[in-house]
């Protein structure tokens, strides 16, 4: 590699990585309690405990507990019903009508053993804040893609700090932290070792996590297109009412993919359904595979399977980028595991910002790669 090439390779890294450095501390900062929300969660009662039952009992037939929450909003109509596979737990939004808008829905979770309402989780808190700022800064849309074109940014700093990694040290073997040069020297040493260490970490969840910064222009997209053209044969028909059983429609799709269980129904008139079709969106009944979704269409009136699609690739890479970028498929290990990548991670992108605020001249080399 020439002298040019690697001024060049080492300009891109320094720029690029004084741009997004801010928002990653940012972003890992908040990330690191995000990884354990449910854990954190429980710990501060915004799940509700579930009720200590003697033995195993069955659980209630979807229908029941349906009218039971359609009895707590006396003139309301069913919108969705979402399924927590770890807990005995059923929940469905209600409205006033199909199309109500999201303020105007009522959200309900229901012990699928007893029918017993639970109580709902106390408004705010400091996850939600967190949340808020690990998506979009509190910012809304325009804070969202800004953290996108930051991941973006990240993904070429690790590419150019990789580049450049060979011609630093080939003449100093593979994890050398020179401590008896200066201080400044042993950081930089370090930096580059843990840059190296967690390189195609780093990589995936700075790409999954600007993948998912896309995610509502990538759904209406998919809405928009694959959707429409799914309900295609059943627009202008009126919204069915007098509905049939929702539990026939779950056990319907389930019994056409083999393997998978529901991961939430949207009912007749809502976005993500037609306007007399059960919407039901399976998943994969794995860690690795429960946001890979597939709907099926079922017939409210008569309970008849319509149709059984595969999500597109680009849903499909949506859905597989929040598990890799969370680490929340492989269980506390994994969990672990991505804690700890983060916070070397901060080590990493702190020592890049003290490297930047002490260097003398930046020259390619002597400087953090």
């Amino acid at each position: 590699m020439t002298a040019r090439t690697i001024r060049i390779w080492f300009l891109v890294h320094k720029w690029t990585s004084l741009v997004c450095t801010a928002f990653l501390l940012m972003l890992c900062v908040t990330g690191l309690p995000l990884i354990f929300h449910e854990e954190i969660d429980a710990a501060t009662g915004h799940v509700a405990p579930l009720a200590k039952l003697a033995g195993n009992p069955p659980l209630l037939d979807l229908d029941a507990l349906l009218a039971r929450a359609l009895a707590n909003r006396p003139g309301e109509v069913p919108l969705y019903m979402s399924f927590d596979h770890d807990r005995p737990v059923v929940s469905v939004s209600t409205g006033p009508k199909p199309d109500a808008p999201d303020r105007a829905m009522h959200f309900q979770s229901l012990d699928r053993r007893t029918g017993e309402t639970l109580p709902a989780p106390p408004p705010g808190g400091v996850m939600d804040v967190i949340f808020q700022l690990h998506i979009d800064m509190l910012l809304g849309r325009g804070g969202m893609y800004l953290l996108g074109v930051m991941g973006l940014l990240f993904a070429a700093a690790i590419v150019s700090g990789v580049v450049l990694y060979a011609p630093f040290m080939r003449k100093l073997d593979f994890g050398t932290v020179r401590r008896g040069r200066t201080r400044r020297i042993a950081w930089i040493d370090l930096h580059n070792l843990l840059g190296i260490v967690t390189l195609a970490w780093a990589l995936v969840v700075g790409l999954t996590g600007a993948i998912n910064t896309l995610a509502q222009p990538i759904t209406d997209y998919w809405r928009a297109s694959e959707l429409v053209e799914l309900m295609r044969p059943y627009a202008g028909q009126p919204i069915a009412t007098g509905q049939g059983s929702v539990a026939n429609a779950v056990a319907k799709a389930m019994a056409a993919a083999p393997g998978m269980r529901p991961q939430y129904v949207a009912f007749p008139g809502v976005t993500s359904s037609s306007g007399h079709h059960y919407a039901v969106f399976l998943q994969g009944a794995t860690p690795a595979t429960r946001k890979l979704l597939t709907p099926a269409l079922v017939d409210a009136r008569t309970g008849r399977l319509d149709a059984l699609v595969a999500m597109p690739w680009y849903m499909q890479a949506l859905n597989l980028s929040q598990p890799l970028h969370f680490g929340d498929y492989g269980g506390m290990p994994m969990k672990l595991l991505w804690s700890a990548l983060d916070l070397v991670t901060i080590l990493v992108l702190g020592s890049g910002i003290y490297l930047w605020l002490g260097r003398r001249g930046g020259q390619p080399g002597k400087g953090a790669v």
